[in-house]
């Protein structure tokens, strides 16, 4: 199906992007483009206005500070991170985008863009919640960081709002995480997916399970599966898996990323 009429807007700097986005209410942005344009093409979004920030290089660009602490400009795509000396920081990061969809995906989709569609089937937020990223977002009023805990409110909901940006993604240093996920086909999106990073206790993020990433804690891989049953999950069923079935894999993929933490 083709897009219906869309004004383009394709701004200079940051500051002209959120002004575009504050002008209207029916303004989105436009990052990699490999869900929304779908969605558009689906007239499951309709915006009146597309701000393209592929122009932007303040948004992109991976920097690894002294102290182990990575900085992820949001428009930096999957393939730039896989790519990136300074993503091996935290192995983990590159890993997961690696296997993300397809090369063609990886290419053009973007850090940013999977975080802010807050799909529940996506990789990324229950990664950034499991590492304890922090993520800024920006408005004409100014910015503010919040945890990676707090971002995700809903399905496709942020706390990103109407005229804001996340302009920056920040990762704390640390080396000791897994991830595990069961997909549909090998570039499929995930049934269910679980993160876990090592930082004394094992902080385990469940995705799939819920509209935002479900955090547990546990002492040891073997105690995972307890703290995943405390959680009282009540997953959604669909034509690719029943509730029960997903709750079942939470268990079974939290422990496989706790060992692989433990590793």
């Amino acid at each position: 199906m083709l897009l219906r009429e869309v004004e383009y807007v394709k701004p200079s700097s940051l500051a002209d992007a959120l002004a575009a986005l504050a002008a209207n209410d029916g303004a989105r942005a436009l990052a990699g483009g490999q869900t929304l344009i779908n969605v558009m093409k689906a007239r499951a979004a309709s915006p009146d206005v597309l701000v393209d920030l592929n122009g932007l290089d303040e948004l992109k660009g991976i920097e690894l500070a002294a102290d182990g602490t990575l900085s992820i400009g949001p428009m930096t795509t999957y393939a730039e991170l896989v790519g990136s000396a300074e993503a091996r920081a935290r192995p983990i990061l590159g890993e997961v985008c690696a296997q993300i969809a397809d090369v063609q995906v990886r290419n053009r989709g973007t850090i940013g863009g999977n975080l802010c569609s807050n799909d529940p089937t996506n990789h990324l937020p229950p990664l950034m919640a499991a590492v304890g990223a922090e993520l800024t977002i920006a408005g004409e009023d100014g910015e503010r960081t919040v945890p990676a805990s707090a971002f995700f409110l809903g399905v496709y909901m942020t706390a990103v709002q109407q005229g804001e940006l996340l302009t920056r993604i920040t990762v704390p240093a640390g080396k000791r995480d897994g991830f595990a996920a069961v997909t549909l086909g090998v570039d499929g999106t995930c049934i269910a997916n679980a993160a876990a990073s090592l930082d004394g206790s094992l902080r385990i993020a469940l995705g799939c399970v819920d509209a935002v990433p479900v955090l547990v804690e546990a002492g040891s891989p073997d105690d995972v599966r307890a703290a995943v049953r405390a959680a009282k999950l009540d997953p959604p069923s669909d034509v690719h898996a029943s509730g029960a079935y997903r709750a079942h894999l939470a268990e079974v993929l939290a422990e496989r990323a706790a060992r692989q933490a433990m590793r």
